[in-house]
């Protein structure tokens, strides 16, 4: 796990080739097809990579369920499981499990998401912080999927979403966990740079553009905010 351009991708195919593992897609924009240059998809083979359409919502329960199921047969066919990417809640989700929650209502947050979008993500992180403090804590005022899962949790259930968060799970791994960073800051933001420019070289316009003229897809879908995809 680490940042993004931290070089995760690099270290875990020389741990796949060393080892006799098969590396697992932990990154939220990769199991989407067609986020291909703005989500830096590897060429290496992947387990969960372009498994769902980005009109297809996919959550962190339902990376749980898959990454299981996939860890079981590589365990199975006696290779070594490998997990990499950057999308820390799909770790927990697989690791120490997720709470019983209620289930999205989408009405319900299509008028948080319009709130955020016409009074701004901070209005919106007042109102979280009046019904339930201890998430507010938690949550910055611009991570705007986060504050509306959390502001609809309480409008659907009447009870703030950390009252459903009892932390009582049990993990079903056991995992070494590596997490690669570069010493300076300054050198990671040089390489997301550097990443960045040859994304708009290799065409992350014209990608982003493809899928905006699809028709179908909704600046409120998960796959469309992925960071780089809704900034462009």
């Amino acid at each position: 796990m680490g940042p993004t351009a931290a070089g995760k991708t690099d270290l875990a195919i020389a741990l796949a080739e060393r080892f006799h593992g098969e590396l697992v897609n932990v990154d939220s924009a990769l199991v989407y097809r067609g986020l291909d240059v703005g989500a830096a998809k590897p060429d290496y083979p992947h387990h969960l990579i372009d498994i769902r359409d980005p009109s297809e919502p996919y959550s962190a329960a339902d990376f749980a369920r898959d990454a299981k199921a996939v860890i079981h047969d590589i365990v199975t066919r006696g290779k070594q499981p490998i997990l990499v990417g950057g999308t820390m809640l799909y770790y927990r989700a697989l690791l120490q499990g997720l709470d019983a929650m209620p289930p999205s209502d989408p009405d319900i947050r299509a008028a948080i998401v319009a709130d955020g979008e016409q009074l701004g993500w901070s209005a919106v992180h007042q109102q979280l912080l009046a019904v339930d403090p201890v998430a507010a804590e938690q949550i910055h005022p611009h991570h705007s999927q986060r504050l509306a899962r959390a502001l609809e949790v309480y409008r659907i259930s009447g009870k703030p979403m950390s009252s459903f968060q009892t932390g009582q799970t049990q993990p079903e791994f056991q995992a070494l966990s590596i997490a690669v960073c570069p010493a300076k800051r300054s050198d990671l933001h040089d390489r997301i740079a550097q990443r960045l420019e040859g994304m708009f070289a290799h065409g992350l316009v014209e990608e982003v553009a493809a899928l905006r003229d699809r028709g179908d897809l909704s600046p409120d879908l998960p796959a469309m905010r992925a960071v780089g995809y809704r900034q462009v």
